[in-house]
Parts: C-alpha cells; structure tokens; sequence
C-alpha cells in the first residue's frame, strides 16, 4: 500500500491517505524542539504539504499558542482556497492559563481554530490531552467537553471525531464509553517501543481508525543519536538512547536510512490508518514521500522486529510544556 492510498475513518465519509504530516513544530515550539521556526519557513512547508501527493495535515488550538493554525490558514490563504483532497485535522484543547475543559472551552476551541484556519469546517477533529485538564469531569459528564465535540460533528463542523492523547490508562476508558470514530497515539507504536498495543488492538477490533504519530520518537530515529541527544522531547541519558543506537545499527548494516525504517514500521501495520510524522521544512515533505517508498528487505526487517521493545510509558519522566 502507497502512502496516498486511502483508508476509511468509519462511515465518516472521511478517506486518509496512509501517511499524514504533522504542523506541531511548524507552530514554532523552541521548549520541545530546540530549535525555531520561523513564519516564512513554515508557510512554505504547509504550502509543499498541502500541494503533495499526501495533502493530509494535522495540527492543535494549542501549538506554538495558535501560531500552528494561524499559519496553516496563511498557507490556505496564499493558495486561493483549500486544494481539493486536502485534509485539515485538528483538536479541541482545554484553557491553558486555567486548564478548564469543559463544552463551553470546547465551542471556544474551535471557533479560535476555525477563524485562524479561515475554513468553515474542520475534516476530523479530536479532544486534546484530557489527562492534562484541571479534572477529567467536565470533559465526560453529560453536557460535557465530549458530548460538545459529538454535537459538532452533528452540526457539521466536522465530518469525524477522535481522541487524541498520550496515557494509555486515560485513553482506553474514554474510548470504550464514547463514540469516536478516530484516535491519535503518540510515541507509543515504534521501533522501540510498544506501550500503545493495547489501545491499538481495541481500537482496530471497534473499527475505529488508529492515526499513530511520532514515529521516530521526537526526531531521533529520523536524524540520528549523534545529532538528537533527547529522547520524546526530553533530555535522554545514555541508557535511554541505547536501544535507539540498536536500530541504527541494523540499518546501518542494511544501508537503509533510518527514517525510513522508523517510518515504514508504522505504515506497514495494518491496524494504523495513517501515520502522522512531523516535518520542519519544504524538504522534508518530499524526503518522509521517498523514506514512505524506501526499498527495505525482508532480511532487515527481521532483523529489526528481532529488537526488544519496551511496554514502559515512554513520557513517563517528561516534564510536559505545551510551547
């Protein structure tokens, strides 16, 4: 299966090609990736996005404090309009000075999102990081943050609804009390790690579409250890980075980019319905196309499924910064 083959969200209507790109850094987050990006540079990435092959994108209220979807909707605007086949996700998110998330910061999100978008709609759209609120109460009570979310989608403000976050303990019941057609994990489905199997597996068996994001772990598995010493954008000790440098190995030994395997990991599962990958320039939209397509032997692949991988919450000692 290529990366813009389509596979259904439920019976949405909505069709996602296998891979999706990612806007989190392109909102210009320095505190998680260390570095900047600027507006220009961002604009031009979206632009190459949305102009590809796979012209599927996702972004939050919350990244770089709005300046994510302000910039998506800069692109959009330099466009002339949304081409035909793009897809926006998005997702509603608590306040970030108070952390309420209750139906009335929920309208709230999305209207901010819409206006900085300028769209009138949003394809899919999920509840953000409910484990990060002042309560989970108001998000699940009748009335609450999530039955709000249902509502859009029966206003037509949205064709889809997910759950996008990261504790699997917080995601699994939400899941199965609730109807999402959609989930978004993170960092929990990769070559070292497999803390999300299980919400994977419930999601798959409900029929709901998993999109598994950050496949190479916060940037290491795409540029390498020896440039990236964090591991899920936190500061990663030797120890964390060993089994990262196991798969560098194997690949070296195979002359594979490490990227690609990290990436084809993900798509090649066929539980995952797309795969969400971050990019930071024009440049690395067409790199992650040719990384999708990388020829990897079934040698290289045994070798690298032979890797342990750890169930461990891979987030569990991040101190978590929303910029």
């Amino acid at each position: 299966m290529t990366a813009n083959s389509l596979k259904p969200v439920k019976s949405t209507g909505v069709h996602v090609p296998k891979l999706c790109f990612g806007t989190t850094a392109l909102g210009n987050m320095p505190d998680t990736y260390s570095y900047e990006v600027d507006e220009k540079r961002a604009v031009e990435t979206i632009i190459a996005i949305l102009t590809s092959s796979t012209p599927f994108i996702d972004s939050s209220r919350i990244y770089g404090a709005g300046r994510s979807e302000q910039r998506i909707g800069l692109a959009i605007r330099e466009l002339g309009g949304l081409p035909d086949g793009a897809i926006i996700s998005s997702k509603l998110d608590r306040d970030l000075d108070s952390g309420v998330f209750d139906a009335a910061q929920a309208r709230r999100s999305l209207e901010e999102s819409l206006e900085a978008m300028g769209v009138d709609h949003i394809d899919i759209l999920h509840l953000h990081d409910p484990e990060h609120a002042e309560s989970l109460e108001p998000v699940t009570r009748t009335g609450g943050a999530i039955d709000e979310l249902s509502k859009m989608r029966d206003e037509g403000l949205c064709k889809a609804i997910g759950l996008a976050a990261g504790k699997v303990d917080v995601m699994l019941p939400l899941l199965k009390n609730h109807n999402f057609d959609c989930i978004i994990t993170h960092n929990r489905h990769t070559l070292v790690n497999a803390n999300g199997r299980e919400l994977i597996d419930y999601a798959v068996e409900n029929n709901i579409a998993v999109f598994n994001a950050a496949p190479y772990c916060g940037g290491a598995l795409a540029k390498g250890t020896a440039s990236v010493k964090s591991y899920v954008y936190q500061q990663a000790s030797e120890q964390m980075l060993s089994p990262l440098q196991a798969v560098e190995a194997v690949c070296a030994r195979h002359n594979i980019p490490l990227g690609a395997a990290a990436l084809q990991y993900s798509m090649n599962d066929p539980g995952i319905s797309s795969t969400i990958c971050g990019v930071s320039k024009p440049e690395r939209v067409a790199q992650t196309l040719e990384w999708a397509s990388y020829p990897i032997s079934d040698e290289a692949w045994k070798d690298l499924f032979a890797l342990p991988r750890t169930s461990d919450d891979p987030e569990a000692t991040r101190e978590y910064t929303p910029g």
